[in-house]
């Protein structure tokens, strides 16, 4: 892209109810008022011939083995890359709920391999900053509505963050979820705005995409993993 600018993509990441979703629209929202183009996305996108497969699994409708299942939310990943790219060069920034992390981390807490459940991730897009809401498992459970989803366990939760602590790379910035909402967002805005700043300089997305190997050697800041 040389030197034009463009959007930049913001990941928030964190166990179920840590207040990512709530945290994205009051960001995009914040964003959008200040005069800047800004989408909140989500994943899994519930809305596509993927994601329609996985809400049904989300919420036991259905059963799928683990490894089909972390295929097919990497598969909703993946359809979705090429309007993800085209909007970020269009110079909208994209804060997104979820991303390639969860995929891992979840996965990963299940006991399948980490570098099997890595692979699916090489080449998408990377974040040029993931805000992690780190809350414990047992807070996040006492919020409102805990439990109606199938991953919603605080024993199962509590491995899914030891799995994001094993993910946890230089592009990361982790945000204390026990706060007050607007203490997380203001941590939040100030993290986003700097990284947004950064992308105005039209650093290259297509030749910085996800790298999932070699965790401690990945110095660089525009490198996930």
């Amino acid at each position: 892209m040389g030197g034009q600018k463009r959007g930049a993509l913001i990941v928030l990441e964190g166990l179920d109810r840590s207040g990512k979703s709530s945290q994205c629209a009051s960001l995009v929202s914040f964003l959008q008022q200040k005069g800047l183009e800004a989408e909140a996305w989500r994943f899994p996108d519930r809305t596509t011939a993927v994601g329609t497969m996985l809400s049904s699994y989300l919420t036991s409708a259905t059963e799928l083995d683990d490894h089909a299942v972390h295929l097919l939310f990497s598969a909703n990943r993946w359809e979705k890359r090429a309007l993800l790219e085209g909007r970020l060069k269009a110079g909208t920034t994209l804060v997104v709920d979820r991303y390639a992390h969860s995929g891992v981390a979840f996965s990963a807490a299940k006991g399948l391999d980490l570098e099997w459940c890595k692979a699916p991730e090489t080449g998408l897009p990377s974040p040029d900053l993931v805000l992690y809401l780190n809350i414990p498992a047992e807070v996040a459970a006492a919020r409102g509505g805990y439990g109606a989803e199938r991953y919603e366990d605080i024993g199962f939760q509590k491995k899914v963050a030891l799995q994001f602590e094993l993910l946890r790379a230089s592009n990361w910035e982790v945000v204390d979820g026990r706060l007050s909402f607007d203490d997380v967002q203001e941590i939040v805005r100030k993290h986003a705005v700097s990284a947004i700043n950064k992308c105005q300089g039209g650093r290259d997305l297509l030749s910085h995409c996800i790298q999932l190997w070699d965790v401690t050697s990945r110095l660089h800041k525009d490198i996930v993993y």
